[in-house]
């Protein structure tokens, strides 16, 4: 028989109607012969709602004390889905991470699974149960809750079946696959039917929300087939793979984008050894992710050094910069909202040249000037005025000839 670990988001167990929907899925995966083992996060707004509740009470909430609230999002949800199933006869009972357990490390907030003692669910499974796991959450060595983070969810699906060495891993969400780019910005976007790990890796980390980044690398490391799909309409998704060295592969899979990308400026920075780590070692330091990063050649013994991080993270930035100018006796440090970042994503850039030109000649000729500049083995981002951000998209799309290729919405 065949072992599924399927997980179902927010949106997806978001009401009672929507808990006994995913309910007549599972039972149509159970009746089909399949053993499954299903993965839920909070219902849709509920984890915010705790947080907000946690706010009222207290300015700055102990994050041991956050995650034992925040995980009782899930325990909810696991318990309705497990009498869902019940009432029309299928067999099923719920976990909490703590009771299978899955261990993590200490980080309140942000933990990361260490290992899952997979025996209790192995034994369900193997008495004809449908086994139901709070996402999202886990126990540490000292035996007190843990919570992986926002997305935690996809991650406890994925660390399940490795655990299980389950034969593939399904991600149910509000979308029914991984798309050539947003079909709310590109009329012609395409679900694709299918997209290697590398590929979905970069284009989660240059914008795609699809899901979780770090599920995405904790599959890929164990090997386990990832599908995409809808809880909403039925359809086969989009399976996330190895690459396949036998088939051609598309030049471009995708192109993503990010608006809420915020660039700073340090100018007349002393153009001298060290500089770089003199600017960012404050910004690292305070946990900040930086992610373009350009020095313009020297003139004079000065220099600019410009670098995006995520809006969120601009004023503090900023804060943590100003000794630093002083100190550097740099002329300024400015900070811009006004930008936006699109990537063209894709495993066909290894053995095909000339890509970058095409997407620097189709920009130009739509009078859009590229700010920053900077590529990897598969992908290739650009930062322009964010004013131009749908009219780049749709024209990379275009260029690349996405419309062609996956499949109909």
């Amino acid at each position: 028989m065949t072992l599924i670990v399927e997980k179902y988001g927010g949106t997806s167990v978001g009401s009672v109607e929507r808990i006994n929907a995913v309910a007549q899925n599972v039972a149509n995966s159970v009746k089909s012969g399949d053993r499954l083992v299903v993965v839920v996060s909070a219902m849709s707004g509920e984890t915010n709602r705790l947080i907000g509740l946690a706010k009222e009470v207290c300015e700055q909430p102990c994050p041991r004390e956050m995650d034992v609230l925040t995980s009782t999002g899930e325990q909810v949800t696991i318990a309705l889905l497990s009498l869902a199933l019940q009432q029309i006869g299928i067999s099923a009972c719920s976990y909490t991470g703590y009771q299978i357990p899955i261990r993590t490390d200490s980080v309140h907030g942000k933990a990361r699974i260490e290992h899952i003692d997979a025996d209790r669910v192995h034994a369900d499974l193997d008495n004809g149960n449908v086994v139901v796991v709070a996402g999202f959450q886990g126990i540490s060595e000292e035996n007190k809750i843990t919570t992986l983070g926002r997305g935690g969810s996809d991650t406890t699906a994925v660390a399940m079946a490795v655990a299980l060495h389950a034969d593939e891993c399904r991600i149910f969400t509000d979308v029914d696959g991984v798309y050539t780019a947003d079909p709310r910005m590109v009329m012609d976007a395409r679900r694709l039917e299918s997209i290697t790990f590398e590929e979905i890796l970069e284009l989660s980390g240059a914008g795609a929300k699809v899901i979780q980044i770090r599920a995405v690398e904790f599959a890929g490391k164990y090997n386990v087939p990832l599908r995409v799909l809808s809880s909403f309409e039925p359809g086969p998704g989009t399976l996330i793979t190895y690459e396949d060295k036998n088939m051609e592969q598309p030049l471009i899979s995708g192109i993503t984008v990010v608006e809420n990308e915020a660039k700073i400026t340090v100018r007349g920075v002393p153009d001298k050894p060290g500089i770089a780590y003199s600017i960012l070692g404050p910004i690292s330091a305070a946990d900040i992710n930086v992610d373009m990063i350009v020095q313009n050649i020297g003139t004079d013994g000065l220099t600019d050094f410009t670098f995006t991080i995520n809006q969120e993270d601009l004023q503090k930035s900023m804060d943590l910069l100003e000794p630093v100018v002083k100190e550097l006796k740099a002329e300024t440090v400015v900070g811009d909202t006004n930008l936006a970042k699109i990537s063209a994503v894709g495993v066909g850039m290894r053995s095909h040249a000339g890509i970058a030109t095409a997407m620097f000649r189709a920009l130009s000729e739509k009078g859009i000037n590229i700010q920053m500049i900077s590529t990897s083995e598969i992908k290739i981002s650009v930062t322009i005025d964010k004013e131009y951000t749908e009219l780049a998209v749709r024209t990379l799309h275009k260029a690349f000839g996405l419309e062609q290729i996956g499949a109909n919405r």
